[in-house]
């Protein structure tokens, strides 16, 4: 028999295509806090607009991206510009049919209930993903970029494989995550294969062409080029987010500054004001 979509994954699964074919089928679940917040306006969507959605869609980047890929597999091919944020796929598809496609979602906290070790794994991918698009929106903002949302957006979005790994294979989350501890000398990379059969930046690539998401949000997440600005906006925001997660001492964030000083055109004393003042 078939093991359902959305059942818990226990070993890993063979290669890149067979991890995207579950992936494209599995349900996205979203925060509890963010499902409590969509029926809340759902009990009063005559009153709601797109921003008010997009506000609210922005804190948890799983029902980012449920909306996004949801919004690209129904766009017209007519369309002849791609709805690259929440709040632009919103006023694509109307108010009213938004909330008639998104219904009462699965809950991350109801799937990882009794897993505190995953719940505590899950949460700080989320709190990682949340400091990078702080950092990221900044930091376009100070560029004057006229992407400084779909920018912001794309650092949000930058871990949403880790992400998915989590509510779906917590346990070989928490093997991933113990190897990568238990060894800080081992590369992601080699981690990811060893106990996935793939790296999660190659899925996260494939799932993305798949769900057909802006090209800018797939361009960002694509080492190939790394020179584009905005690339470098979102690469140098999450290295920030990673290597500040537990404060200001780790030895990586000296080449970090000086990045962010070549990036914006700063001083290297401002550019490092500036990150902690974002940071703080």
């Amino acid at each position: 028999m078939d093991r359902p979509a959305d059942a818990p994954l226990s070993r890993p699964l063979p290669d890149l295509a067979a991890w995207s074919a579950h992936f494209q089928v599995a349900q996205i679940p979203v925060l509890a806090s963010t499902a409590e917040a969509l029926e809340a306006l759902r009990a009063r969507e005559d009153d709601v607009d797109a921003n008010l959605i997009g506000e609210m869609v922005a804190g948890d980047p799983l029902m980012t991206l449920r909306v996004l890929s949801h919004a690209a597999a129904t766009r017209s091919p007519r369309m002849l510009t791609d709805t690259g944020t929440v709040t632009a796929a919103v006023v694509m598809m109307g108010i009213l049919p938004f909330f008639r496609a998104f219904g009462p979602p699965p809950i991350v906290e109801d799937r990882l209930g009794g897993q505190p070790a995953a719940l505590a794994g899950i949460r700080e991918v989320l709190c990682r993903s949340h400091r990078a698009a702080t950092f990221a929106l900044a930091f376009a903002v100070h560029r004057m970029d006229p992407d400084a949302a779909l920018i912001h957006q794309a650092a949000l979005l930058h871990d949403f494989a880790e992400l998915l790994l989590w509510c779906h294979a917590p346990a070989l989350a928490l093997e991933l995550n113990g190897a990568q501890k238990a060894d800080p000398a081992l590369r992601s990379s080699v981690a990811q294969r060893m106990v996935l059969n793939v790296e999660l930046g190659d899925l996260q690539q494939a799932l993305m062409l798949a769900w057909r998401l802006h090209p800018l949000l797939v361009k960002t997440a694509d080492e190939r080029h790394a020179e584009h600005p905005s690339v470098r906006t979102v690469a140098l925001a999450v290295r920030l987010a990673r290597h500040s997660a537990q404060g200001w001492d780790n030895a990586a964030l000296g080449d970090d500054f000086t990045d962010v000083a070549n990036l914006l055109n700063l001083s290297l004393g401002a550019a490092r004001q500036l990150v902690h003042d974002i940071g703080a």
